[in-house]
């Protein structure tokens, strides 16, 4: 029989390369209450741990490789190879400490080793980090700081390379950024009406749009200046005149030209966010028409780049069924009325959408659940599909307009189908191979008892027993 040598080891993944450790003693570790004390020189620590094996990577596109394998838990080759050279041709009964838990399964899954995560391999591993250069033979520590620098640089542009391929990530950006741009737009407009007020408060009662507003205190300034300004193309005439028939009998109170400057300074701000939040607009027009131009002619733009955005990506939204994408954004209430037994909301974000805000109340529900099932294949078709034309999305766009139609007039709406063409010829020639004779239908089959004679036998066994 063989004899196995009982050891603990120690799997350090560094950005050199991968070391095994051995543990001297075990038991005097774990007995020990602060596990940092017994790492603090390179003596102490050469008496808790030795260095059995390590293998050095090659260049630093191996280490990247090898490393982000590890990180998403799975077994590199080099490290494969690793162990089987260093622990299973050795034959020894191994008991190895890994840091990461599902690194740990693949290796035991994988090699049949016997591999452990826990916290007291945690506690060796960073002391064993702490002296890494020492404990490690031809590595000083600039080179270990070079080489993590390097790897961590090399990991952060590894993992930005997928997503800065995914566009829909632009989307949803731009339409975070466009709801934040909302808010503080309304915020500004209503402090800077609030503020012009007490100088011109007949002026917000003519001009009721905030962007408008904006300009018109940027230009007007202090009140008196109506008499004599010229507005231009900023109002139509019939605004104006009333802006100057306001100005006569305005019951404002004056202001310093300090405060008129203040005005025009939050004036500016709004008018420079109102240019930014249409530039913006335009953008997100043009990425949804290039990224989901189908879910875009069935909801516009700002609707479907809100669906994307709550989903977390367009591939995210695409493996929605259409019933999660009917309610998507309203999960607080499905919830609610999951747990307080009461009815299910009908529409989430789809209800902000033109075709279900121009149906009448009564046939919303079900205008949302036909429009979030028409969505649901725009949605696979963008993701999956090669045509971005957006002639899907407005054929189904179509259908569901005729649908609210139908609803509203009170008839059943029947969709016409093209009839696909009969091309088969409608005299047929002979064809002798389709004969066959009556010996072609016969069919071996097992005699069959006849009822009369079973019935004569009963008649006789019959008189036997009354006679």
């Amino acid at each position: 029989k063989r004899v196995y040598q009982q050891e603990m080891l120690v799997l350090v993944e560094t950005a050199a390369g991968f070391a095994i450790f051995k543990v001297l003693d075990e038991g005097a570790l774990k007995e020990v209450d602060d596990m940092s004390a017994l790492f603090q020189t390179p003596e102490a620590a050469n008496e808790v741990v030795r260095l059995k094996c390590f293998q050095q990577f090659k260049d630093s596109a191996e280490a990247l490789k090898v490393v982000a394998k590890t990180l998403r838990g799975k077994l590199p080759k080099k490290l494969k190879k690793f162990l089987k050279t260093n622990i299973i041709s050795q034959e020894i009964q191994e008991t190895l400490i890994c840091a990461d838990k599902k690194l740990a399964k693949s290796i035991s899954k994988k090699l049949g080793i016997t591999c452990k995560s826990g916290e007291f391999g945690l506690e060796v591993m960073r002391g064993i980090k702490l002296q890494l250069s020492n404990l490690l033979e031809g590595i000083s520590d600039a080179q270990m700081k070079s080489m993590n620098l390097g790897l961590s640089h090399g990991l952060s542009r590894y993992k930005l390379k997928f997503s800065a391929e995914k566009v829909d990530v632009m989307i949803i950006q731009a339409v975070s950024l466009l709801d934040d741009l909302d808010k503080e737009l309304n915020n500004y407009a209503m402090r800077l009406k609030e503020w012009y007020s007490w100088h011109f408060p007949e002026l917000q009662e003519i001009v009721t749009d905030n962007f408008q507003f904006a300009k018109a205190v940027k230009a007007i300034g202090i009140k008196t200046n109506v008499k004599t300004m010229d507005f231009g193309d900023l109002f139509p005439p019939e605004i104006v005149e009333e802006i100057k028939e306001a100005n006569e009998l305005s019951m404002g109170s004056d202001i310093l030209p300090q405060d008129e400057a203040n005005i025009k300074t939050l004036a500016n701000q709004v008018c420079e966010l109102g240019e930014y939040r249409e530039s913006l607009a335009e953008y997100l027009k043009n990425r949804m028409n290039a990224v989901a131009p189908n879910l875009s002619a069935m909801v516009g733009e700002l609707v479907g780049s809100r669906l994307i955005a709550r989903a977390g990506s367009l591939m995210n939204l695409a493996k929605l069924p259409s019933s999660t994408v009917q309610i998507l954004g309203a999960e607080k209430a499905l919830f609610k009325a999951i747990k307080t037994k009461h009815n299910t909301p009908k529409y989430g974000l789809i209800y902000h959408a033109s075709l279900v805000g121009q149906t009448t109340p009564q046939f919303k529900g079900k205008v949302s659940r036909s429009l979030a099932a028409k969505c649901a294949l725009c949605i696979r078709c963008d993701a999956l599909g090669e045509a971005m034309d957006g002639s899907f999305g407005k054929a189904n766009k179509s259908y569901i307009e005729n649908k609210i139609k139908a609803l509203e007039s009170g008839t059943k709406y029947m969709p016409k189908k093209k009839i696909p063409k009969y091309d088969q010829p409608l005299v047929q020639e002979y064809n002798p191979q389709s004969d066959f004779t009556k010996a072609d239908e016969e069919v071996e089959e097992k005699p069959r008892r006849s009822k009369r004679k079973k019935t004569g036998q009963i008649e006789k066994l019959l008189c036997l027993t009354n006679k």
